[in-house]
């Protein structure tokens, strides 16, 4: 058994980590902060929720107790693809360095240039940043990164997703070529391999698992559901209240859009609920993660904006309300749970049209995901075994609130974010009296869409010019 003793970092760090209650690093920390603490450049693979941000911080910390921070020349660098994750590493830099006199400075969107501004002027010994906040503040003059000793990329495979690469190429070419560059990802696809040849010298490759494989200590399940939204939401609403050891959860949706549509719908039907997505402003996205974190909302409907690194450690439950297009946001996503060694849960829920990239995501991680229920099967007006949304609306409609024998309701064991299942009428009819809104909308536009023709239509045949009625002056020289 290895201690964080043993690794070579230094006293003041060693007090810090004890303070945080840790005493055995990780096999990501183990592997790799020795080899950070020489100056080696260090390639880490390891699936998320392992301890990956703390291996690069914890021998910076150690390496910046030497040497002193000067006026816009930052002496270390850490690029990150989310404002999310990029506050994360600021906290264990607070945390880690509490017996330090660092500077810290964070450059992310949503916040003013003039504050950012204030703390480059006083000189930042670890400057954490997102790609295109670093190049407007590098742009207006106020940044100098020729002071650089330590560049880390973290989440590469993410930067790659979301288009950051050109960016952080043009970054690492205005960085010393001597510097020390600590290069990790939880996949490998052969982009970041190219990658990773590019930035890295002579690197030391450490990989503690097999790139995109899931923790053990997460039970995945398969739920499917009819692909209309009514019946996938009610499906969704079932499966929550079905987790009787549900303590909190993220949901996931693939789209904006319907990450508020869905967050509504949660919320009508009384659960403890709250949105994260990339169009909120910081203060709001920061402000709804730390409810999260605090137990004030049950339930985080989200977008892939908090899939990645997100630093909260005791989630229990994790539903894909969509199957992730892309195969490798499948495991950072259900990655959200079962960290540290605990168990956690994964739902998905799947319909027909999603099988594609569900047969992707299993031939990714290599294992065959059980079903807790097959997709209904679809007739051929599209409706799901018969009773489509016409009977799932018609089991609700009932006056004592019952479903009907084809549809029974799951109803939650001590579960607080749902209500009785009576108290769920007036958010049902308020779903109906939206869809019935939206078809009149659509006749009235229809009705404006076939007047414009006939108007088009009528002026098509009216004669050019004055017609019969020519003016008696024009008739002159006949």
């Amino acid at each position: 058994m290895t201690l964080f003793s043993e690794l070579g970092l230094s006293e003041k760090v060693l007090k810090a980590v004890e303070s945080a209650g840790y005493t055995e690093p990780t096999p990501i920390q183990e592997k790799a902060i020795p080899h950070a603490l020489e100056g080696k450049d260090v390639l880490g693979i390891a699936q998320t929720g392992t301890g990956k941000t703390a291996s690069f911080v914890l021998p910076m910390i150690t390496r910046l107790e030497r040497g002193r921070a000067r006026a816009r020349m930052p002496r270390t660098l850490i690029l990150e693809p989310t404002r999310e994750l990029a506050a994360q590493v600021e906290e264990n830099f607070n945390k880690y360095g509490v017996n330090h006199k660092l500077n810290v400075a964070l450059l992310i969107g949503g916040v003013s240039f003039e504050d950012q501004e204030r703390k480059l002027e006083r000189g930042a010994d670890v400057l954490i940043a997102t790609p295109g906040r670093l190049l407007d503040h590098f742009e207006r003059g106020k940044l100098l990164l020729t002071g650089v000793d330590i560049l880390v990329i973290d989440e590469a495979d993410r930067m790659l997703d979301m288009g950051f690469i050109p960016d952080i190429e043009r970054i690492s070419k205005m960085i010393p070529f001597t510097r020390q560059t600590l290069f990790f990802s939880a996949t490998m696809p052969p982009e970041i391999t190219r990658l990773a040849d590019q930035f890295l010298q002579a690197p030391v490759r450490v990989e503690v698992s097999r790139a995109a494989s899931t923790a053990t200590t997460v039970e995945q399940k398969l739920l499917g559901v009819s692909k209309k939204d009514f019946e996938k939401r009610a499906s969704l609403r079932d499966l929550i209240r079905g987790q009787g050891n549900l303590k909190n959860g993220i949901i996931f949706c693939n789209r904006k859009r319907d990450v508020s549509e869905l967050f509504r719908s949660l919320d009508r039907h009384g659960f403890s609920v709250g949105a994260l997505h990339g169009d909120m402003d910081q203060r709001s996205r920061m402000a709804m993660l730390q409810g999260f974190k605090d137990n004030k909302i049950q339930l985080l409907v989200a977008s892939d904006v908090a899939a990645r690194g997100l630093d909260i450690p005791d989630v229990s439950h994790v539903f894909n309300f969509d199957v992730p297009i892309h195969a490798e946001d499948y495991v950072h996503r259900i990655g959200r749970t079962g960290r540290a060694g605990r168990a956690g849960a994964a739902f998905t829920l799947v319909s027909k049209p999603e099988m594609k990239h569900l047969e992707a995501i299993q031939e990714l991680i290599s294992t065959k995901i059980d079903w807790l229920s097959p997709i209904p099967q679809q007739g051929a007006d599209g409706e799901t075994d018969g009773k489509g949304d016409r009977a799932e609306r018609g089991s609700r409609r009932g006056r004592s609130g019952k479903r009907n024998q084809s549809g029974p309701r799951v109803e939650a064991t001590g579960t607080p974010a749902s209500k009785p299942a009576d108290d769920t009428k007036p958010a049902v009819e308020a779903e109906r009296n939206e869809a019935a809104t939206q078809q009149r909308r659509a006749e009235r536009r229809e009705t404006k869409a076939k007047d414009t023709r006939k108007r088009r239509s009528d002026d098509a045949r009216a004669p050019v010019g004055f017609g019969e009625d020519v003016p008696a002056f024009m008739m002159n020289g006949q």
